[in-house]
């Protein structure tokens, strides 16, 4: 997950660089005499990776626009702080101010995703970043518990 700026202008420029290694890639194995399946066959595995980069940066895109994914039973409320904090136009260091923490400890926190937060915690980090989160309490059958 892309959290800063930083990591934002720096993907995009792998992405770049990665294309052009492709393109320059796929010519080389044209001159060796490969056909269409071998250099996709090739180059599918690094094809796969850079589609997930890419999907990365739509993430943070979509996050800076304020728009989030839904939240199921809490699960995803890490990513969920982390996109606040990113559609909110702070960084890291702007978070912990305002936390009244150091920036280390934003930035460890952002890496672990906010794994094991506090209730009141999170609440904290909403208010904080002005933030209200919405939730629907739906029962679920019984059928699905048992298989849970």
């Amino acid at each position: 997950m892309i959290r800063t700026e930083f990591e934002y202008r720096e993907t995009l420029k792998r992405i770049e660089q990665s294309e052009r290694a492709f393109h320059q890639e796929e010519i080389k194995l044209k001159s060796e005499g490969l056909n269409r399946d071998q250099i996709k066959r090739m180059l599918d595995p690094s094809r796969v990776f850079h589609a997930q980069i890419k999907s990365e940066v739509e993430t943070y895109e979509r996050l800076k626009r304020g728009e989030f994914d839904e939240l199921h039973n809490l699960v995803g409320i890490g990513p969920l702080l982390i996109g606040a904090r990113i559609a909110s136009g702070l960084s890291q260091r702007e978070l912990a101010d305002r936390l009244s923490v150091h920036e280390s400890q934003v930035s460890r926190d952002e890496r672990n995703e906010y794994h094991g937060i506090t209730v009141d915690r999170a609440q904290r980090i909403l208010d904080v970043l002005g933030v209200d989160v919405t939730t629907r309490v739906e029962k679920v059958s019984e059928r699905a518990v048992k298989t849970a």
